[in-house]
């Protein structure tokens, strides 16, 4: 009776039939009331977003694997603590991690969630050295900054590591147990011939489980049919999951949205059931990115009463409006060709499942994907493959090892074929991995490169055209971001990876129809998603409805608390309405989920600034600076609180590194010159002014500015005419104010003037 209710229990599993898993298995541990038993009704709770009833059956367990699923539960439900001595108990500070590298790697996301970085950043590299293909580790590294080269990572010691996991491991007809594995398993909980490594690592598997975003609950092991015996899955015994921790519990779901449509919502935390298929840290960068303003002010305060508009463009406006005469959309890093307005270096008439990329040529492609036989092509991703030839223990064993043929994943495969695919994974991976470590340092056009050497078929896949794409609009080249995206939803339509990205690229663009009918698409996708509510609160925005769209905003951070970016939406528009204390709360809510989002330091310094509490502005755009050096606009912030608290050569050494960073990018030039006018350098001002003329000639500032400076050097015909020349370009009601009470007072004398 025991044996038939698991089997069925995991069939439903696998079948996706979580009710009838639920109902059999009550009915299993009623008859049968074993922890074992126990643990695969956890799981079957946690699998149907009920992580509040697994926390409840499992709540005083001692098991390795039961302290492993009740960490997650109480993961999901934020109850980090429990969590957190559930895995590591404090009375027993010698026991075992369960699970391997899947517990090493909760626990270091635990910590990271409460502020532990240095035992987070431990406890991710603990769990890539257990199990080297654990990406979801290594991108975390990423993301805390603290992630080595992908060649070190993804070197000749993982290829060792992964080579011994499938090959030594399978020397001996069944899994080496502990004693206390032995105590608590039987054989008909035993993981069959078919089950996949990365099942068995599920933590692996799906990154984001422990903020939960699909909905699906992530497991520590896996249940699988009980007709098979133990003679074929020795090669399991790795540093990952035990056996007895891999008794009585089934995969995931990929995807919430196959889960019933009534599935329970009545969780603890709202974290549990909206699913993003961005890790909630990566999370988007970051709409909003930066506010360039639009070069508006014309008097010492410039920019203190101007909201952060999302754009990092002085002139934002100009790149698509169509009286513009010229674009400011091109990025601050170096490209492999001419930047234009007409057309995309990504073209989505070459579709054909893969794009033509810079640099290479179709008949290139096609002769190179004959001689790569769908293997990867080391000599392009200019990486040495390591085999198990690199180390004389392994030459010692490799000709037997290669003669014999291992169970994996239901297949039969010889031992030479593990050795090849393990170096094809790794050759992969490596290239993957430092395009991530560049992208998380803002390296955006070195990640580029990076990505740019991956084979079509990879290169063409949803994951890395979202990655491609937050690059372009991290170096402000909108159109090309536009591009990217827009090719990556034609790939992967069901994918939200980034969207809450492209959505902000298409508020820079002001693509309203665009932005309306995107948010429309990945609202019927999925309403539960945070990436769905910031692309609708995007659209808002961009109409003015300020409140509508932090009603939006508000909705993404419910359905995911650790979605960074959606609380950095927030403060933006809190910041927009005038609201700076909420604003305030807002970025520091984000910077809590996560302490690199830049963004979230360049709203706080946006509002000090414009508070006129330059010291703390300052303070916040040096720590926006220090995790993205190369941001043209940043260091134009940085520079202009610099001045404000009479640091002004400082600030000039600022402002040229900015112009330098992004000579498009008028706002450095700007500053420059109003920094030089402060300085009374009349001529070096007027000498950049003229410059930034040619970059931007209809901006209304810019004549402003110039005629503030004639006005000083007593040159009042000259000002006149630059001021009529302001207005004529149709400036802001309140920028149009400004000028005719300039005009006004032209003929007052300045000391005259400041006493008025």
């Amino acid at each position: 009776m025991e044996a038939i209710l698991v089997d069925c229990v995991q069939k439903s599993l696998r079948h996706f039939m979580h009710a009838n898993a639920i109902f059999l298995c009550q009915r299993l541990c009623a008859e049968f009331p074993t922890e074992t038993n126990l643990q695969l009704l956890a799981g079957c709770y946690l699998q149907n977003n009920q992580s509040y009833s697994a926390y409840h059956i499992l709540k005083g367990a001692q098991m390795a694997q039961s302290r492993y699923l009740f960490a997650i539960s109480c993961f999901q439900m934020d109850l980090l603590s429990e969590a957190a001595a559930a895995l590591c108990p404090a009375n027993e500070p010698s026991v075992e991690v369960p699970n391997g590298a899947a517990g090493h790697y909760l626990l270091g996301l635990i910590y990271r969630y409460t502020d532990r970085r240095k035992s987070a950043i431990h406890h991710f590299k603990q769990a890539l050295s257990m199990d080297p293909l654990m990406w979801a580790a290594y991108e975390e590294l990423c993301v805390l900054g603290a992630a080595e080269e992908a060649t070190a990572v993804f070197g000749e010691a993982a290829a060792l590591c992964i080579q011994k996991q499938y090959l030594h491991g399978s020397t001996s007809p069944k899994l080496h147990s502990s004693a206390e594995d032995c105590n608590v398993v039987d054989t008909r909980h035993c993981v069959s011939e078919d089950t996949s490594p990365r099942q068995l690592k599920l933590m692996q598997s799906l990154k984001d489980i422990p903020g939960n975003h699909h909905g699906a609950s992530i497991l520590g092991g896996t249940a699988q049919p009980i007709n098979s015996g133990l003679s074929n899955i020795s090669f399991y015994n790795t540093p990952s999951p035990m056996a007895t921790q891999l008794s009585g519990v089934a995969p995931p779901p990929l995807c919430r949205n196959v889960q019933p449509n009534g599935q329970n919502l009545s969780t603890l935390n709202a974290d549990s059931s909206p699913k993003s298929t961005v890790n909630s840290t990566i999370q988007a960068p970051r709409r909003k990115f930066v506010d360039e303003g639009k070069l508006r002010k014309i008097s010492g305060r410039l920019f203190s009463d101007s909201g952060p508009r999302r754009s990092s463009r002085l002139s934002s406006d100009a790149s698509v409006n169509a009286n513009a005469n010229i674009a400011v959309v091109s990025g601050n890093g170096t490209s492999n060709s001419s930047k234009y307005l007409g057309g995309s270096k990504l073209s989505t008439m070459a579709f054909r499942s893969m794009t033509v990329r810079k640099g290479q040529s179709w008949a290139n492609e096609n002769a190179d994907e004959g001689i790569r036989n769908d293997v990867l092509d080391d000599s392009r991703l200019n990486v040495t493959s390591t085999t198990s030839s690199s180390s004389p223990t392994m030459e010692a064993k490799s000709y037997e090892q290669e003669a014999a043929n291992f169970p994996i994943g239901g297949l039969i495969v010889s031992g030479s074929k593990v050795i090849s695919g393990a170096s094809e994974i790794l050759t992969l991976l490596r290239v993957l991995g430092e395009g991530c470590r560049l992208a998380y340092l803002y390296r955006c056009q070195d990640a580029l490169d990076t990505y740019m050497k991956l084979p079509h078929k990879h290169y063409n896949t949803g994951w890395v055209l979202s990655q491609v794409g937050k690059m372009y609009f991290e170096l402000v080249d909108y159109l090309e971001a536009d591009q990217v995206f827009g090719l990556a939803r034609q790939i992967t339509p069901y994918s939200l990876e980034g969207m809450d990205v492209y959505s902000t690229v298409l508020y820079h663009l002001k693509e309203d129809m665009k932005l309306s009918y995107l948010a429309q698409e990945l609202i019927s996708t999925d309403r539960l998603a945070p990436q769905s509510w910031c692309a609708m609160g995007n659209c808002y925005s961009l109409q003015k409805d300020h409140e509508t769209a932090l009603k939006n905003f508000q909705r993404a951070v419910q359905l995911n608390p650790r979605f960074a970016y959606a609380h950095t939406l927030c403060g933006h528009e809190y910041v927009a309405l005038e609201d700076f204390e909420n604003g305030i709360k807002c970025y520091q809510s984000a910077l809590r989920v996560d302490a690199r989002h830049y963004n979230a330091w360049y709203g706080l310094g946006m509002v000090y600034l414009r508070q006129e509490k330059y010291e703390f502005s300052e303070h916040h755009f040096r720590m926006a600076f220090q995790i993205n050096p190369r941001s043209s606009v940043i260091m134009s912030y940085l520079g202009t609180a610099l001045h404000a608290t009479k640091r002004s050569e400082e600030a000039l050494m600022i402002m040229e590194k900015a112009i330098l960073a992004d000579k498009k990018n008028p706002l450095p030039m700007y500053q420059k010159a109003n920094i030089l006018m402060s300085l009374e350098r009349f001529d070096e001002a007027l000498e950049v002014l003229e410059e930034l003329k040619e970059y931007a000639p209809r901006e209304s500032s810019v004549y402003a500015l110039m005629g503030r400076i004639y006005k000083r050097r007593n040159m009042h015909e000259r000002a006149m005419l630059h001021y009529g020349i302001s207005l004529d370009l149709k400036p802001s009601a309140t920028d149009a104010a400004v000028i005719k009470a300039a005009i006004e007072k032209l003929h007052v004398p300045d000391e005259m003037e400041d006493n008025l």
